[in-house]
């Protein structure tokens, strides 16, 4: 963790400190997860700028801190969709990206601790019954 600016290892070894975190891939990149789910990770897109992370936020805590620390934090195209936000390992301070970590654990922690609502199969129309076996066959 020593050194002008922060790095991947930087942000794994703030994040192993966090509750329940753990070190694994994800897409095949080095990251970080709480319970399953990704907690940041190196950036696999190639619409990140180069020595960045991705950190999972939700959207309104994601808005406040791109308008209160656009030098810090950005988003393009490719993750703007999803509840993450990209960080310039390159500007932010240790101090700055542990705060960050922390809003991430606690976004996972509450989506984890909603229950989740299963989807219901959208009933079949009367008109198109599913395949039988025996209509298979012919």
């Amino acid at each position: 963790m020593c050194g002008a600016h922060p790095s991947m290892a930087t942000v794994t070894a703030l994040g192993l400190k966090l509750p329940d975190v753990k070190s694994g891939l994800y897409y095949g990149a080095q990251a970080l997860k709480l319970n399953g789910r990704m907690l940041a990770c190196t950036p696999i897109n190639k619409s990140a700028e180069v020595n960045s992370a991705v950190v999972a936020m939700g959207f309104e805590e994601r808005n406040k801190l791109l308008k209160s620390h656009p030098s810090l934090y950005y988003i393009t195209d490719h993750y703007a969709p999803h509840p993450t936000v990209l960080i310039r390992l390159s500007r932010i301070s240790n101090l700055e990206l542990a705060r960050a970590l922390r809003i991430a654990h606690r976004f996972l922690s509450a989506q984890r601790a909603k229950p989740r609502s299963r989807k219901r199969a959208t009933p079949r129309s009367k008109a198109a019954p599913p395949a039988t076996q025996q209509s298979r066959r012919r």
